[in-house]
């Protein structure tokens, strides 16, 4: 059965979402690692320590952080005996990304703008693909899903976190209410987009999650998939292989 996927744009139905996602995320640049935390109420730390153990658990000596805005998964791998690469479209949260990892002296990761749909990488270069809240802004979900499979070595790892909807009471109307009133808001005065943190919550209602992300993963190439949900279905945690 074929999955269907919907194209929520930031800022309109007309153009390309590419274009429109990476204007939205150099906007919020500055301000979005403290966003982040702030919105999640420092969650999603959490969150990215298990994407973290997810990759100790297989060989990894060549890791790809596709969508790794401004580099928090790929400075969290730094520590592994491994060479990583951070890929984003916005040129503005790499620099965040890079002003980071200087100060920190780390010389493991290579930090470089790119499409995650047109991935400038030979087939089987990398032992280990992640990508973090970054899915749900892909134009094309299907061809990124497929690029990160050719560029994966056979037998090579996917992580995906990404947020999903509570299904139960009351996190499920508690999760809708944060996300139609307060995320907009709080969003909205800090960073200043008026569109961002509108588009948030959308484009997650609109993700092809759970069963359905899974199958899509199965009709992209990947084997042993996957899904955990994380504090009551707020996030998910998805593995996949190349067989």
């Amino acid at each position: 059965m074929k999955v269907e996927v919907q194209n929520i744009k930031p800022y309109s139905e007309e153009g390309s979402k590419k274009v429109q996602i990476e204007e939205m995320f150099d906007d919020i640049s500055k301000r979005y690692d403290f966003l982040n935390h702030f919105l999640s109420m420092g969650i999603d730390r959490g969150w990215r320590k298990k994407v973290i153990k997810e990759i100790k658990a297989v060989p990894h000596h060549n890791v790809l952080d596709i969508a790794t805005g401004t580099g928090d998964v790929a400075i969290a791998a730094s520590g592994l005996d491994t060479q990583i690469t951070g890929l984003d479209l916005s040129e503005k949260m790499l620099d965040v990304a890079r002003e980071k990892v200087s100060k920190r002296g780390i010389t493991n990761i290579e930090l470089i703008k790119g499409d995650s749909e047109n991935l400038p990488y030979e087939d089987g270069t990398f032992d280990v693909v992640t990508v973090s809240f970054g899915v749900r802004n892909f134009e094309d979900l299907r061809k990124g899903l497929t690029e990160m499979q050719r560029v994966l070595k056979p037998g090579g790892k996917l992580i995906i976190l990404e947020f999903s909807y509570p299904a139960k009471f009351p996190v499920k109307q508690l999760y809708h209410f944060y996300n139609s009133t307060l995320l907009p808001f709080f969003g909205k005065v800090i960073s200043g987009s008026s569109t961002a943190y509108t588009y948030l919550p959308e484009s997650v209602k609109a993700f092809p999650e759970g069963q359905n992300f899974l199958d899509l993963l199965g009709s992209c190439g990947f084997e042993n998939n996957g899904q955990k949900r994380l504090t009551f279905g707020i996030s998910s945690l998805y593995t996949a292989f190349k067989g």
